[in-house]
């Protein structure tokens, strides 16, 4: 689909007068939420308090959730802090705790399922969440915590310990600076730790998922001190079996605890955890070869994964922030964290060669180990120049990291993915992780954020000069094999408008910012060289509402990143483009009391554009489709006090496999339903949860990977239940 200039103002503007017709009714209802952070069985209202601000509103509060509490009424956003979303130029969506327990999610891919803007997978050949954020990739290295990079665990996180999810949507490399992982120039995920609140939590919830998968959840919060000044929160989970693909059995372990200080000018937060995760015979991602057409999808539920194949994981991660007012008007900041990160296993690659399903099944022992040390530091300053109000941001952050690897691979064995995985697959010994990588990442950055006419119009322009230092290492000599250093700037310009208090329209120019690639290929006669970094550069104009019950977003946006190819001479280099052009339409909140809705849907057009000699200009970018749609409804049933019953429904338009658009995966629908019930056992609050994923059990091909030519079979039917107590 090309998107014409009729096109988009006709959908801008049905979008528009969907979002008010729906609102209007409920413009003017006094309605409180459920405050996402209130333990279980308890509702605090969400109100807007006049008066004296206690010490939990000084410095860079949390935002509070917004109605119907599946949302947050604003995000992390890097630089510039936590910001209310309607006073900011920036599409972007924080997933609540409430939304998180009353889902069951497990990892951030099932949180990625409410957002129309972003698509699920596995990494190739591992079990690593993966994500497409508006066109473009986003690996689950590059998912920050609380504003770091390189501190939040690598491949799937445990969500227990995290009160939200945040979705950063567009280039972010003035925001957060270049991600570690080369990713995440269409958008960004954060995640934000628990803490302590002002109401005591101590909960337990117990839950099964079919077929046969028991886990158990600990979740401890406490305030101490004269004023309450010092807070802890502690999580332990545990979570192991089968459940809903055969055979593959997981184990998953948590410990969290999360302190802080909250004084009178003086904020301290540190977090630490545990991570663990143990795959076996998880099922892995399918490499379409060279087949020109693809065969159907297996069962969501079968394992066609290679005997013996496993995978260990175990994050250790911990960060430590301080903020402190010198004056009324200024704030200093600084945060560091540290990462260690540990993996051995043995994988089994699938390549399909027929479109019967047959396949060559390859075997690779690998074992992997990374370090990473990361901090930001800057100041927040706030000053007057006539009728203007300014907020100046400036700061540096720096990243070091050290990555260790080693492998074995073997021979491939033929197999068929309709079948189960060949039982003789034979791994090597991949023996000690040896140095691979080490690189540095440094920024300086300065921001200013003017705000005029009784604070209805915010603008805002900055610069982040960025720098990268990357040496790499053969891992079986240890010679040096590639040596960069490079800087570049990404520069952002922004402007929101208050229109009223319930609508404000935004414009934004933001780059991000990518380390270059090594040249790997044998015929390319620059092998070895690393190429420069490399920008995406976006502009986005939309609109966001806020009627107080129900609230929603329009947003139009372009973005184009370079690409790389061998051309003509065999010299590998950065000329070829790819642009996006898109349009999202979210809604979210609590129109009708006892009614919650969230969703939305995304159109994007993704054209390559200079490709090697031409030959595919035009053509649809991989692993893009042309819409993706996800509509969640909740109801609170009359006349049963404290029951809910729910139900959500996602559509994803086709995809191709490749960048020469003769493969393509066909478009798949999903529906999921849910229910809770709210009550007291023995004076104990307690809530039971079920969830029903993939109700109708649809086979399906849930993604192609935007950058390699392999697929993510969709989920199965998935029952999960839990019980959690309050006490």
């Amino acid at each position: 689909m090309r998107f014409t200039g009729q096109k988009l103002s006709s959908t801008l503007l049905l979008g528009t007068a969907v979002a008010l017709i729906f609102a209007a009714p409920n413009f003017a209802l006094a309605q409180s939420a459920d405050d996402a952070t209130a333990s279980e069985g308890e509702t605090t209202e969400a109100l807007i308090i006049e008066g004296e601000a206690s010490a939990a509103d000084a410095g860079d509060p949390t935002p509070p959730a917004y109605a119907g509490g599946q949302v947050a009424t604003g995000t992390r956003l890097g630089a510039f802090g936590n910001k209310d979303t309607m006073d900011t130029p920036i599409a972007a969506t924080g997933y609540t705790s409430e939304l998180i327990k009353n889902q069951q999610a497990r990892d951030i891919s099932d949180v990625m399922d409410n957002d129309p803007s972003v698509i699920n997978g596995n990494g190739f050949g591992t079990f690593a969440n993966r994500f497409t954020i508006r066109g473009f990739d986003l690996k689950s290295d590059d998912v920050s915590m609380d504003g770091l990079y390189g501190t939040a665990p690598r491949q799937s996180v445990a969500l227990e310990m995290f009160d939200r999810v945040e979705v950063i949507k567009g280039a972010s490399g003035f925001l957060n600076g270049m991600a570690p992982g080369a990713s995440g120039l269409g958008g960004n995920i954060n995640l934000v730790p628990k803490r302590a609140g002002d109401d005591p939590v101590t909960s337990f919830t117990g839950s099964y998922g079919a077929t046969s998968e028991f886990g158990g959840h600990f979740d401890f919060g406490r305030r101490f001190g004269a004023d309450d000044q010092f807070g802890v929160r502690t999580n332990i989970m545990h979570r192991a079996g089968e459940a809903s693909i055969e055979d593959e059995d997981r184990e998953t372990s948590l410990g969290s605890v999360a302190l802080d200080f909250r004084g009178d000018d003086t904020r301290i937060t540190f977090d630490a955890a545990l991570n663990r995760l143990r795959v076996e015979e998880g099922r892995p991602t399918v490499r379409t070869g060279t087949l020109t057409s693809l065969p159907d999808a297996p069962s969501g539920s079968h394992n066609f994964a290679a005997d013996g194949t496993y995978s260990d994981l175990e994050d250790k991660f911990a960060q430590l922030r301080f903020e402190h007012d010198a004056t009324d008007s200024t704030m200093l900041y600084t945060a560091i964290g540290a990462h260690n990160s540990d993996e051995i296993g043995d994988y089994s690659s699938v390549t399909l060669t027929g479109t019967d399903g047959s396949s060559n099944f390859g075997s690779l022992a690998s074992v992997y180990e990374r370090d990473d040390v990361s901090g930001v530091a800057g100041i927040r300053q706030k000053f007057e120049t006539g009728p203007v109000k300014h907020e100046l941001n400036a700061g540096t952050t720096a990243m070091w990291q050290e990555e260790r690897t080693n492998w074995s691979s073997g021979s491939d064995v033929a197999g068929n993915i309709y079948n189960t995985g060949p039982s003789t697959v034979t791994f090597g010994n991949a023996g000690d992780a040896e140095l691979n990588a080490r690189t540095i990442l440094t920024s300086y950055f300065v921001a200013d954020t003017m705000s005029f006419l009784d604070d209805r119009i915010h603008l805002t322009g900055g610069v982040r000069r960025q720098n990268v230092k990357s040496r790499g290492y053969n891992v079986s000599t240890g010679a040096k094999t590639s040596n960069y250093d490079s800087s570049a700037n990404s520069p952002m310009v922004g402007i929101v408008g208050n229109v009223t208090d319930q609508i404000s329209l935004y414009a934004n120019y933001i780059e991000g910012l990518a380390k270059g690639e090594t040249v790997t290929s044998s015929t390319a006669v620059n092998r070895g060289e690393v190429l420069a970094p490399f920008k995406t550069e976006q502009m986005e104009i939309g609109a966001k509402f806020d009627f107080g019950t129900f609230g929603g977003g329009i947003a139009l946006f372009q973005a184009e990143k370079p690409s790389a190819f061998l051309n003509s001479s065999n010299v590998y280099t950065t000329d070829g483009e790819q642009r996006n052009r898109g349009l999202e339409l979210t809604a979210f909140g609590e129109p009708i009391t006892g009614t919650r809705i969230l969703g939305g849907i995304t159109f994007v057009d993704a054209e390559l554009t200079e490709t090697q000699n031409g030959t595919n200009d035009g053509n649809t970018a991989p692993g893009v489709p042309e819409y993706q749609a996800t509509l969640g409804a909740e109801y609170d049933l009359p006349f049963l006090d404290g029951a809910t019953v729910g139900g959500r429904l996602i559509h994803t338009a086709s995809q191709y496999v490749n960048t020469g658009n003769t493969v393509e995966i066909p478009s798949w629908t999903r529906f999921d339903m849910s229910a809770r019930y709210v009550t007291e056992l023995y004076d104990y609050p307690v809530t039971f949860r079920a969830n029903v994923e993939n109700l109708t059990d649809n086979d399906y091909w849930e993604s192609a990977s935007t950058e390699w030519t392999y697929l993510t079979v969709g989920k199965p039917l998935t029952a999960t239940f839990s019980l959690t107590a309050d006490f």
